[in-house]
């Protein structure tokens, strides 16, 4: 097995190019302190990651999950790449912290490695890298080759920093948090430093990278190639290649296959003359383009026959590659339960085939399995992996994020002078299964906000899924978004089996199965190929949500709701009670649901705005 596109075995050594450069363990180090075991103390460890997309921060209190949180929701800008300054304090607030209580600071990847791979991609590409190494240099000479000095401004902390490469972060983030003692570890994105897939085993605390695949192949570059190819935006948009998949037949799998050679073990080599993402500002080039007889679609667009017959072509070819990958991990490790992480364990799809149709028996993803996610990563491999704390944290929920009390609710609307009234638990979860009955689509804002981009019964936008249009009145009317754009039950866990064809929990949303053929009644989350991806419900999980389907259930016979995250097309998911105010003024939903407080959108007056429908003061 040898190539820069097939796996590469761990060793140690000189760095010689990314064609034969190995993979330098993925330890962390300290920065200016060496490490240190605390055995009476409570440990406090935060995690960071950011400057590339999806800044998050994690905090630890002996290894539990005290808050973790995207800066993009603090902030308002969607996918928001800063330094989370924002989630960090919420952080801090949550467990009631200074910053001096800190005993480490982990960052979620190598950035001098990271650094130099770009170097030498550019001297590899020269002279037409020129425009983009330009582009790109002031970035890396004013923050990210300086990060430890950036935390220790941004923070004023004096304790140590310590790093861990980018897919041990992705690794640590599935492995140290899963329900396993031992885990086969498969770990998929656009590019760490140099890896861009990684498999290995977890045991206990400890976890062996064993091989990996190397920039500039990557399938999740492959990927985001053809979310820039069919008019998406690139690190953001890749669910919606997902999501239009179903509508096309996969004609172009063979001209993709053109791309790349993808070999029986998972192991690929992509032909880079295709493509330009290694040295310039787009991510295909003109020979790309002749191979498919068309150039890239234009944004806003309309798209043609032929644009969801090419994603349905590269979700397939992302599908294969996929499952060989973990067939071949299954042989190599004889293990029963795997675990995911990067961008592409997000693709949902992808994941329900790999539980069906490989022999593990067992898989977990968890929410962030993205770049957010290495926040949790890198602080879990400091407790566990370094310092050899015992793993005593399973994550079964994602309710990790800001939580807002009844107080502090009404105060909010009594400052914005809304009219609302307060009904009793029992009142709310029986009157707000009755109003979605109805036909109305109900903002839904309860609790600790969710971990990852998915919204889980939290910050949510509910409706009725037995309603054919109300895919379309969500989609137009709410979300400002395109109509092809699916949306997912949540069903509570007791009745899944009944409604899906699923034999596991999928609380996460991260997991696509088969409506059952006798339970066709949902066409509103039920999507083309009769698929759907699904949110289970505990009532250990989620008690109120699980509470309100059940309901919903009793009034109609089907325990099942369209879930969708509260927010508009180009915005981050509602945080606060105030964004939750604004996004309903600004849409059509009918009524909003603010903890115990009710919103019904006939008691604001109409009116019309360039924003969309209705308009803030």
């Amino acid at each position: 097995m040898h190539g820069p596109g097939r796996l590469a075995r761990v060793d140690s050594g000189r760095p010689r190019g990314p064609a034969a450069r190995p993979l330098l363990l993925p330890t962390a180090f300290a920065c200016g302190h060496g490490l240190r075991r605390l055995e009476s103390a409570s440990m406090n460890v935060l995690g960071i990651s950011c400057y590339y997309h999806d800044a998050a921060a994690c905090l630890l209190r002996d290894g539990e999950i005290v808050a973790a949180a995207h800066e993009e929701r603090f902030t308002r800008t969607k996918h928001d790449s800063e330094f989370p300054i924002h989630a960090i304090r919420y952080c801090l607030e949550q467990a009631k912290l200074e910053v001096g209580e800190l005993d480490y600071v982990g960052f979620y990847d190598k950035p001098f490695l990271k650094f130099e791979r770009i170097l030498v991609q550019y001297l590899a590409t020269f002279p037409r890298s020129f425009r983009s190494f330009m582009q790109a240099m002031p970035l890396w000479m004013r923050h990210k080759l300086w990060i430890p000095k950036l935390i220790r401004e941004q923070l004023e902390y004096q304790g140590p920093i310590l790093f861990a490469e980018h897919h041990m972060s992705h690794a640590a983030s599935a492995f140290l948090v899963s329900p396993f003692e031992q885990a086969a570890i498969l770990t998929i994105d656009g590019v760490g430093e140099w890896a861009t897939a990684t498999y290995g085993v977890g045991r206990g605390n400890e976890i062996n990278l064993m091989k990996e695949i190397r920039f500039p192949h990557s399938l999740g570059l492959l990927y985001s190639a053809f979310t820039y190819y069919l008019g998406f935006k690139v690190n953001s948009a890749e669910y919606k290649v997902m999501g239009l998949a179903p509508y096309g037949e996969p004609r172009y799998v063979d001209r993709i296959h053109q791309l790349i050679r993808i070999h029986d073990d998972g192991s690929f080599q992509m032909d880079m003359r295709y493509f330009s993402y290694d040295w310039g500002l787009r991510m295909t080039g003109r020979r790309f383009h002749q191979l498919f007889g068309a150039a890239p679609r234009d944004p806003e667009s309309t798209i043609e026959p032929f644009h969801k017959d090419v994603a349905a072509s590269i979700q397939k070819v992302t599908e294969e590659i996929v499952l060989k990958m973990a067939r071949h991990l299954h042989a190599v490790t004889g293990l029963p339960n795997l675990v995911m992480a990067g961008g592409v364990a997000l693709n949902c799809v992808a994941n329900g085939r790999v539980i069906r149709e490989t022999p593990f028996q067992e898989l977990f993803v968890q929410p962030a399995a993205g770049d957010a996610g290495g926040a949790l990563g890198v602080a879990a491999y400091i407790q566990h992996t370094l310092l050899g704390h015992p793993r005593t944290t399973v994550m079964d929920h994602a309710y990790y994020g800001p939580a807002f009390d009844p107080e502090h609710c009404e105060q909010f609307l009594q400052r914005v002078e809304a009219k609302y009234t307060r009904w009793s638990e029992p009142e709310l979860i029986q009157r707000t299964a009755k109003l979605i009955a109805e036909g109305n689509v109900v903002g839904w804002f309860q609790g600790r906000m969710e971990w990852g981009p998915r919204a889980l019964g939290s910050r949510s936008i509910l409706g009725d899924p037995r309603d054919p249009k109300m895919r379309d009145t969500l989609n137009l009317k709410i979300k400002f978004r395109e109509s092809f754009r699916p949306f997912a039950p949540a069903v509570p866990e007791d009745v899944l089996a009944d409604w899906f064809e699923i034999d596991r929990p999928t609380p996460f949303m991260l997991l696509v199965a088969q409506v059952r053929p006798d339970k066709r009644v949902i066409p509103a989350v039920t999507h083309a190929d009769n698929s759907a991806r699904i949110q289970s419900v505990s009532q250990r999980q989620n008690p109120l949500f699980y509470a309100l389907l059940h309901e919903f259930g009793r009034l109609t016979g089907v325990p099942v709701l369209i879930n969708t995250s509260f927010n508009v097309r180009g915005e981050p998911i509602v945080c606060t009670p105030e964004d939750a105010y604004n996004c309903f003024r600004n849409t059509d939903m009918d009524y909003l649901v603010i903890d115990q407080f009710v919103l019904d959108k006939r008691d604001f007056p109409k009116r019309t705005g360039p924003g969309g429908p209705l308009a803030l003061d």
